[in-house]
Protein backbone atom coordinates (compact mmCIF):
# COMPACT_ATOMS: atom_id res chain seq x y z
CA UNK A 1 0.00 0.00 0.00
CA UNK A 2 1.35 3.39 -0.98
CA UNK A 3 0.88 6.36 1.30
CA UNK A 4 1.43 7.54 4.82
CA UNK A 5 0.84 5.52 7.94
CA UNK A 6 -0.82 7.36 10.81
CA UNK A 7 2.55 7.85 12.55
CA UNK A 8 4.16 9.24 9.38
CA UNK A 9 1.71 12.10 8.87
CA UNK A 10 3.02 15.26 10.51
CA UNK A 11 0.51 17.11 12.70
CA UNK A 12 -1.27 20.07 11.17
CA UNK A 13 -0.61 23.64 12.33
CA UNK A 14 -3.97 23.58 14.13
CA UNK A 15 -3.04 20.43 16.06
CA UNK A 16 0.35 21.94 16.98
CA UNK A 17 -1.31 25.21 18.00
CA UNK A 18 -3.90 23.56 20.27
CA UNK A 19 -1.48 20.91 21.56
CA UNK A 20 1.16 23.45 22.57
CA UNK A 21 -1.36 25.65 24.38
CA UNK A 22 -2.98 22.72 26.17
CA UNK A 23 0.36 21.28 27.30
CA UNK A 24 1.44 24.69 28.63
CA UNK A 25 -1.85 25.05 30.52
CA UNK A 26 -1.43 21.65 32.17
CA UNK A 27 2.11 22.53 33.23
CA UNK A 28 0.90 25.90 34.55
CA UNK A 29 -1.67 24.23 36.80
CA UNK A 30 1.19 22.53 38.67
CA UNK A 31 3.67 25.42 38.70
CA UNK A 32 1.33 28.36 39.29
CA UNK A 33 1.91 28.54 43.08
CA UNK A 34 5.66 28.83 42.42
CA UNK A 35 5.03 31.67 39.97
CA UNK A 36 2.77 33.42 42.48
CA UNK A 37 5.45 33.12 45.16
CA UNK A 38 8.01 34.53 42.71
CA UNK A 39 5.81 37.58 42.05
CA UNK A 40 5.30 38.17 45.78
CA UNK A 41 9.05 37.94 46.38
CA UNK A 42 9.72 40.36 43.53
CA UNK A 43 7.35 43.03 44.83
CA UNK A 44 8.24 42.62 48.50
CA UNK A 45 10.82 45.43 48.38
CA UNK A 46 8.52 47.95 46.70
CA UNK A 47 7.67 51.03 48.75
CA UNK A 48 3.93 50.31 48.81
CA UNK A 49 4.22 46.54 48.77
CA UNK A 50 1.07 44.51 49.41
CA UNK A 51 3.10 42.90 52.18
CA UNK A 52 2.81 46.22 54.06
CA UNK A 53 -0.97 46.72 53.93
CA UNK A 54 -1.62 46.73 57.65
CA UNK A 55 -1.91 42.98 58.09
CA UNK A 56 1.28 42.99 60.10
CA UNK A 57 4.79 42.79 58.79
CA UNK A 58 4.46 39.83 56.42
CA UNK A 59 7.95 38.97 55.32
CA UNK A 60 8.43 36.42 52.62
CA UNK A 61 11.55 34.30 52.88
CA UNK A 62 12.27 32.05 49.94
CA UNK A 63 9.79 30.40 47.61
CA UNK A 64 8.50 27.78 50.04
CA UNK A 65 8.44 30.24 52.94
CA UNK A 66 6.36 32.57 50.77
CA UNK A 67 3.96 29.77 49.87
CA UNK A 68 3.66 28.79 53.54
CA UNK A 69 3.01 32.39 54.61
CA UNK A 70 0.42 32.91 51.89
CA UNK A 71 -1.47 29.75 52.85
CA UNK A 72 -1.38 30.64 56.54
CA UNK A 73 -2.39 34.33 56.13
CA UNK A 74 -4.58 34.32 53.00
CA UNK A 75 -5.60 30.70 52.54
CA UNK A 76 -4.61 28.11 49.93
CA UNK A 77 -6.69 29.73 47.16
CA UNK A 78 -4.33 32.73 47.21
CA UNK A 79 -1.69 30.57 45.51
CA UNK A 80 -3.94 30.40 42.44
CA UNK A 81 -5.01 34.04 42.30
CA UNK A 82 -4.87 35.00 38.63
CA UNK A 83 -5.00 31.42 37.36
CA UNK A 84 -7.60 32.19 34.68
CA UNK A 85 -5.39 34.92 33.19
CA UNK A 86 -2.40 32.59 33.59
CA UNK A 87 -4.13 29.89 31.57
CA UNK A 88 -5.16 32.46 28.96
CA UNK A 89 -1.53 33.54 28.79
CA UNK A 90 -0.26 30.00 28.37
CA UNK A 91 -2.82 29.17 25.71
CA UNK A 92 -2.04 32.27 23.68
CA UNK A 93 1.73 32.42 24.28
CA UNK A 94 2.63 28.75 23.84
CA UNK A 95 0.18 28.25 20.99
CA UNK A 96 1.76 31.00 18.93
CA UNK A 97 5.37 30.43 19.95
CA UNK A 98 5.44 26.66 19.57
CA UNK A 99 2.40 25.98 17.41
CA UNK A 100 3.36 28.34 14.60
CA UNK A 101 7.13 27.74 14.69
CA UNK A 102 7.23 25.13 11.89
CA UNK A 103 4.92 27.17 9.66
CA UNK A 104 7.04 30.30 10.09
CA UNK A 105 10.22 28.28 9.53
CA UNK A 106 8.74 26.98 6.27
CA UNK A 107 7.93 30.55 5.29
CA UNK A 108 11.56 31.64 5.81
CA UNK A 109 12.98 28.65 3.93
CA UNK A 110 10.34 28.89 1.17
CA UNK A 111 9.55 25.21 1.69
CA UNK A 112 13.12 24.00 1.23
CA UNK A 113 14.23 20.83 2.99
CA UNK A 114 17.53 22.50 3.90
CA UNK A 115 16.96 24.48 7.07
CA UNK A 116 19.94 26.35 8.44
CA UNK A 117 20.49 27.81 11.88
CA UNK A 118 19.66 31.30 10.58
CA UNK A 119 16.18 30.22 9.45
CA UNK A 120 15.57 28.49 12.76
CA UNK A 121 16.67 31.59 14.70
CA UNK A 122 14.51 33.86 12.56
CA UNK A 123 11.49 31.58 13.02
CA UNK A 124 12.06 31.42 16.78
CA UNK A 125 12.47 35.18 17.09
CA UNK A 126 9.41 35.85 14.94
CA UNK A 127 7.08 33.48 16.77
CA UNK A 128 8.47 34.62 20.13
CA UNK A 129 7.81 38.28 19.29
CA UNK A 130 4.33 37.47 18.01
CA UNK A 131 3.57 35.49 21.18
CA UNK A 132 4.75 38.26 23.50
CA UNK A 133 2.75 40.89 21.62
CA UNK A 134 -0.40 38.76 21.78
CA UNK A 135 -0.04 37.47 25.35
CA UNK A 136 1.15 40.61 27.17
CA UNK A 137 -2.33 41.73 28.33
CA UNK A 138 -2.92 38.31 29.90
CA UNK A 139 0.44 38.51 31.67
CA UNK A 140 -0.31 41.99 33.04
CA UNK A 141 -3.62 40.77 34.49
CA UNK A 142 -2.06 37.57 35.86
CA UNK A 143 0.70 39.44 37.69
CA UNK A 144 -1.71 41.99 39.12
CA UNK A 145 -3.86 39.22 40.58
CA UNK A 146 -0.82 37.38 41.94
CA UNK A 147 0.46 40.53 43.64
CA UNK A 148 -2.90 41.40 45.18
CA UNK A 149 -3.24 40.50 48.86
CA UNK A 150 -6.50 38.63 49.37
CA UNK A 151 -6.81 38.64 53.17
CA UNK A 152 -9.14 41.25 54.61
CA UNK A 153 -8.65 44.03 52.05
CA UNK A 154 -11.08 44.93 49.30
CA UNK A 155 -9.92 43.61 45.96
CA UNK A 156 -9.32 45.93 43.06
CA UNK A 157 -10.37 43.40 40.44
CA UNK A 158 -13.42 41.16 40.80
CA UNK A 159 -12.60 38.77 37.99
CA UNK A 160 -10.40 38.41 34.96
CA UNK A 161 -12.70 40.21 32.52
CA UNK A 162 -13.22 42.99 35.08
CA UNK A 163 -9.43 43.37 35.31
CA UNK A 164 -9.08 43.77 31.53
CA UNK A 165 -11.88 46.35 31.49
CA UNK A 166 -10.60 48.25 34.54
CA UNK A 167 -7.03 48.45 33.26
CA UNK A 168 -8.16 49.61 29.82
CA UNK A 169 -10.52 52.18 31.36
CA UNK A 170 -8.13 53.58 34.00
CA UNK A 171 -4.81 53.29 32.17
CA UNK A 172 -5.92 53.29 28.56
CA UNK A 173 -5.85 50.39 26.14
CA UNK A 174 -2.03 50.58 26.11
CA UNK A 175 -2.07 49.87 29.86
CA UNK A 176 -2.66 46.22 28.97
CA UNK A 177 0.77 46.13 27.32
CA UNK A 178 2.70 47.54 30.29
CA UNK A 179 5.69 45.77 31.72
CA UNK A 180 5.88 44.63 35.33
CA UNK A 181 3.71 46.72 37.67
CA UNK A 182 5.57 49.36 39.60
CA UNK A 183 4.76 50.96 42.93
CA UNK A 184 3.57 54.28 41.51
CA UNK A 185 1.61 53.10 38.51
CA UNK A 186 -0.68 50.36 39.74
CA UNK A 187 -1.43 50.73 43.44
CA UNK A 188 -4.78 52.17 44.40
CA UNK A 189 -5.72 53.75 47.70
CA UNK A 190 -6.09 50.31 49.32
CA UNK A 191 -2.53 49.45 48.28
CA UNK A 192 -3.83 46.58 46.15
CA UNK A 193 -2.43 46.01 42.75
Amino acid sequence: MVGFRAGDVPPTATVKFIGAGTAACIADLFTFPLDTAKVRLQIQGETKSPANTGHGPVKYRGVFGTISTMVRVEGPRSLYSGLVAGLQRQMSFASVRIGLYDSVKQFYTKGSDHVGIGSRLMAGCTTGAMAVALAQPTDVVKVRFQAQISAGASKRYHGTMDAYRTIAKEEGFRGLWKGEPGPTSVYNSNNNI
